[in-house]
């Protein structure tokens, strides 16, 4: 017999315990959160009303917390431009320009569903008002493309249409919402350039998960129990989301709930079942937001268990990525490759492994950037004539002639006992293979030509832990923080850092912090915890391979 999932009674308790908190952080005008504040911050609203309308709540038709939900509706009112736009600020008060801001209306018109014929008329004239101001420029001109923001735009649309009674941005909707499953990969996931975009098919997981809830529409299922299926293979086993093949983000530490969309297949809720129980185990509590989206939109039903959570298991999305536990190990490989674009957003497809050991999380790997060739699996030319300047909004991405940091193929080979990943770059070829040797000892094996006569180099990106000893085996020890350091294996045999401990060939460096550039900032700049530890390997006439031996302890 499956085992059946529904929301765990945690979560109901978490949305109640947050009602007086979210009450408490309310100002006079309406608005809620700390300053400066931001239309995301309103988002409040459909946690309290989650608890105004649940019978078993004791915020049950609560007067003061329907007294609350209007004056944050109205915080947004009087916050909207003539479009029905807010300015998009961050809390570094960064501003990103007006924005019809997808999650503030998704959640108002949720909210407004809940309400509406417990609030008096002028508070729905008010309100009618505002909403169909902001959904009549949605509905003209934010479904244009596939991509997540626009699916979820699409979700509160269809919401709107029924609140509002407006059937045409219904069908709009329910048109675009079709658009978006004819354009999910076979695999389960969406795209905006080439391959998986991992963290942001969340988004539309979301969005789908919550039309169904919505509409019934069972269109969507099949689409549902694709991406909860990619999603249970590109999760890590403690929780975090594999990065190796996302062309948008890197790798973030932590384990990823989901969203309602996933309990509506028994792939998905079996993903959330897991998911779930690692957060509960460590400790943590879930969010208001997350709490009132589930209890609000989830269904329940028999789970499947997650197929990345046996001992053994191999995935394969055709010749473009390969995933291999053997557990404790569990090693990612990509072969997604292209042209990198001068758009801050997509990042180049340069880093095509990843390795994880369940007792230190991940070691190698940490995914993809822009304007840092250290963070290439390889390559040939001048690393120099890449880099990123800390004070440009808007940087050249561009290549550049003398470097090539990205592949211009990759191939995945070798079985589940030895992975294998051969790039081209410029002329020359990079071969990489994992071999798992126990469980607790992994040798990396890397092979390059050198036919061109341009320098040749492979690195290795490691995960830092900030504040955690590096040991050496001179015995020199360092914590890790925001100090420049560099080694070098002529003078040490190994590296110990976080539970792990790296062995090093001769001829090499290994070079600490090595920055990316961040999208999510302005101007692209990066704290140190975005940084990798870089192992580089300079190939040469006489250089050719070489091998290292990665143990547990």
């Amino acid at each position: 017999m499956p085992k059946f999932w529904r929301p765990e009674p945690q979560i109901y308790d978490a949305l109640i315990e947050s009602i007086p908190r979210i009450m408490s952080s309310q100002r006079p005008d309406g608005q809620f959160g700390g300053l400066p504040w931001i239309c995301r911050d309103q988002h409040a609203m459909l946690p309290l009303a989650v608890a105004w309308q649940m019978p078993e709540s004791p915020y049950h038709h609560d007067s003061d917390v329907l007294d609350a939900i209007v004056r944050g509706g109205d915080a947004l009112i009087n916050d909207q431009d003539k479009n029905g736009m807010w300015t998009f600020r961050k809390k570094d008060h960064s501003s990103w320009g007006q924005i019809y801001m997808p999650w503030t209306y998704s959640r108002w018109i949720r909210t407004y569903r809940i309400i509406r014929d417990g609030v008096a008329e002028n508070v729905r004239r008010r309100w009618d008002t505002a909403l169909t101001l902001g959904f009549e420029g949605i509905a003209r001109q934010e479904l244009s493309r596939i991509h997540n923001i626009p699916t979820h735009h699409a979700m509160a649309l269809y919401c709107a249409g029924e609140v509002l009674a407006r059937k045409e941005w219904q069908l709009q909707a329910v048109a675009f919402i079709h658009g978006v499953i004819r354009e999910q990969s076979p695999h389960g996931w969406w795209t905006e350039n080439v391959g998986p975009v991992v963290a942001y098919n969340y988004v539309y997981v979301d969005a789908l998960g919550v039309y169904y809830a919505l509409s019934g529409d069972e269109a969507v299922l099949e689409a549902l129990d694709r991406a909860a299926r990619f999603h249970s293979n590109y999760t890590y086993p403690d929780g975090s989301i594999v990065e190796t093949v996302d062309e948008r983000n890197p790798y973030h530490p932590g384990i990823r709930l989901g969203n309602p969309g996933f309990s509506h297949t028994a792939a998905g809720r079996g993903y959330l079942a897991q998911q779930h129980t690692l957060f509960l185990n460590a400790g943590n509590v879930f969010d208001e937001d997350y709490a009132a989206n589930i209890l609000l939109s989830a269904g329940e039903g028999p789970e499947e268990r997650p197929a990345a959570s046996r001992d053994r298991h191999v995935f394969r999305m055709e010749e473009d990525a390969l995933i291999v536990r053997r557990k404790p190990w569990f090693v990612s490989l990509s072969a997604y490759v292209c042209e990198p674009v001068n758009i801050r957003w997509r990042q180049d497809r340069q880093n095509f492994v990843s390795v994880f050991h369940d007792r230190t999380g991940l070691i190698i790997g940490g995914g993809n950037t822009k304007l840092q060739p250290l963070w290439s699996n390889c390559t040939v030319g001048d690393t120099s004539l890449l880099s990123h300047t800390f004070d440009q909004e808007e940087p050249d991405f561009s290549p550049r002639d003398g470097l090539f940091h990205v592949p211009d193929s990759a191939v995945p080979g070798g079985n589940q006992d030895a992975p294998s990943l051969t790039l081209t770059y410029g002329g020359e070829y990079f071969h990489l293979t994992c071999l798992p040797k126990s469980d607790t000892e992994l040798t990396l094996v890397c092979k390059a030509t050198t036919n061109t006569r341009q320098a040749v180099e492979g690195h290795i990106t490691l995960m830092p832990h900030l504040g955690e000893a590096v040991r050496l085996s001179s015995g020199a020890e360092t914590i890790l923080g925001d100090d420049s350091i560099e080694w070098h294996p002529y003078n040490e045999e190994w590296l110990e850092h976080a539970g792990w401990r790296l062995v090093l060939p001769p001829g090499g460096r290994i070079t600490w912090p090595v920055l990316p550039h961040n999208p999510y900032r302005k101007k692209g700049d990066a704290t140190i915890e975005e940084a990798r530890i870089v192992v580089c390997l300079p190939f040469s006439e006489d250089v050719h391979r070489y091998e290292l031996t990665l143990s547990v302890a």
